[in-house]
């Protein structure tokens, strides 16, 4: 696990006191595309390979897996070799706001056609599964966490940053085929715009959070088709857009 124990003064009920504290263990990771795209970002040094994957396709580098043609990791150092015929297009620079990404105006968002449907109540259950699955979080209440669930197999990676958890997880459906037009993602975090994105590049129809969904996030769910969950907490939750893939029975 990715923790380390440090010193600090922990004060409470005018009381201090010295105290050993975990906090996360986060590294500077940069990720070479074609030797020439280079993006550098904090991040847990865990599932590299599922991140690099996740990033190109949220970032509209590649639409494809047969796009990537090769991923090579030496420690932090993350190594891709891609077919640039994206690259070479105008939209891949109006890519989303994940890690080290490009910050812009989305003049496209593809439509998610799907007829995925999941109950409420497993959607309440999951954000509890997914808090408990969360060891670094519960360790050191340092990182977000990100589930993908596909055909009763639910997947969950932890960062430091959001996008960077999301990123794993997506990747870790695509490389291991999940047909993520009838899967999920489900994580802790708002949804604006740059989160939502990701959403409609790879065809998930459903993205269910603790949190609250962004004016931004709302419009490109509505542009893209997607369905939002937000305020999953308790027994209660907000659904936005194309509620009928929720069903409350």
């Amino acid at each position: 696990m990715k923790i380390e124990e440090i010193d600090a003064i922990h004060y409470k009920n005018s009381k201090a006191q010295e105290v050993k504290e975990n906090v996360v263990q986060d590294e500077t990771i940069t990720l070479t595309i074609n030797d020439d795209i280079s993006r550098s970002l904090s991040a847990i040094e865990d599932s590299l390979e599922e991140f690099a994957v996740g990033y190109m396709f949220n970032e509209n580098m590649v639409d494809s897996m047969d796009s990537i043609k090769d991923i090579k990791i030496k420690g932090n150092q993350i190594y891709a070799e891609i077919d640039d015929t994206l690259l070479k297009t105008n939209e891949t620079v109006l890519c989303s706001d994940s890690a080290g990404g490009w910050r812009s105006k989305i003049k496209t968002v593809k439509r998610v056609e799907s007829d995925f449907q999941v109950s409420v109540h497993e959607l309440i259950d999951r954000i509890e599964e997914l808090k408990d699955n969360a060891e670094i979080w519960q360790a050191t209440g340092g990182t977000h966490v990100a589930g993908i669930v596909y055909d009763g197999q639910f997947i969950v990676k932890e960062d430091v940053s959001r996008h960077v958890a999301v990123d794993k997880v997506i990747g870790y459906g695509l490389l291991h085929d999940f047909d993520l037009s009838n899967s999920y993602v489900i994580y802790s975090g708002r949804m604006p715009a740059d989160m939502v994105i990701k959403m409609t590049r790879v065809g998930v129809p459903v993205l269910a959070s603790n949190a609250a969904p962004a004016n931004s996030g709302y419009n490109i769910a509505k542009k893209g088709n997607v369905t939002l969950v937000g305020f999953l907490r308790g027994e209660r939750c907000n659904i936005y857009n194309n509620q009928n893939r929720v069903i409350f029975d």
